[in-house]
């Protein structure tokens, strides 16, 4: 069974990419083996996930792999790992338009029983982020959101306001980011800069997310609810052993000219 989290957010521009390539790095720092993964088709951040972990960055994909294969094909990527780390996409309820929570964080933290981490940007509210996380919590019985991140906190009195109106919300508090400048991840209009074109800035973006992660979160607070997930129940699929479980043929087997392997008795 592997100890798993998906990190996910009220909206966009919360900071979930922060936190979760973040905590990958911060984890992985610490001697773990992290499988990182990705709510949706998107190819750049899965780039960040893969300098921060070492490992390959997986997409999670319901609307283009079909809700049954996204628990086998996490448990492929994930295999041998101490702990998985899923970003999710958008904010946590928003899936394919017009087709409900399909290709939604909320429908994959669902399909891999796993719990989430609520990143709240909780700049200019203070015990109005109770409202909005019990909001969150109760949406949708069948996710289980274990705890918050803040992000974007501008002192030590915001953040003890904050925390003390999430504790009548009954979903812990696991981290505190202070607000800070920008992080000098590359970036360009529609996202981030794949990591090949600008390697070195996107080494050091990964190393500064690691480190306010490690300032700002309880890790072991983390770790106990990632291990909380219960087994996934299903097998791993891999697909080079589903479409490939034979060696390939060779296309011109010995003593055969161009095309007679295709057309056999062709002159």
């Amino acid at each position: 069974m592997v100890a798993r989290l998906v990190i996910a957010a009220p909206s966009s521009g919360s900071g979930k990419t922060t936190v979760a390539t973040g905590l990958m790095a911060a984890l992985a720092a610490t001697g773990l083996t992290v499988s990182p993964h990705k709510v949706g088709p998107d190819y750049i951040d899965p780039g960040y996930h893969a300098l921060a972990t070492g490992r390959p960055g997986r997409n999670l994909d319901a609307y283009l792999c079909g809700e049954s294969l996204v628990a086998p094909l996490f448990a492929h990527g994930a295999r041998g790992c101490d702990i998985a780390v899923v970003e999710g996409v958008m904010g946590l309820y928003d899936g394919a338009a017009g087709l409900g929570e399909l290709a939604s964080t909320a429908q994959v933290a669902k399909l891999l029983r796993a719990p989430v981490v609520l990143v709240v940007d909780a700049s200019s509210q203070s015990r109005s982020v109770a409202a909005l996380v019990h909001g969150f919590a109760s949406w949708d019985p069948g996710v289980r959101i274990g705890g918050v991140i803040l992000n974007k906190v501008a002192s030590d009195r915001h953040e003890a306001l904050l925390r003390e109106a999430l504790d009548e919300s009954g979903v812990p508090v696991l981290g505190a980011l202070r607000r800070a400048a920008p992080l000098s991840t590359p970036s360009r209009h529609l996202g981030l800069v794949p990591v090949a074109e600008r390697r070195a800035d996107a080494v050091a973006a990964v190393a500064a997310m690691a480190e306010r992660v490690r300032q700002g979160c309880d890790l072991a607070a983390l770790m106990g609810l990632a291990r909380s997930a219960p087994r996934l129940g299903c097998e791993p699929w891999d697909a080079l052993e589903v479409l490939l479980p034979h060696p390939a043929p060779s296309p011109n087997p010995p003593g055969a000219g161009v095309g007679e392997g295709a057309f056999p008795g062709a002159v």
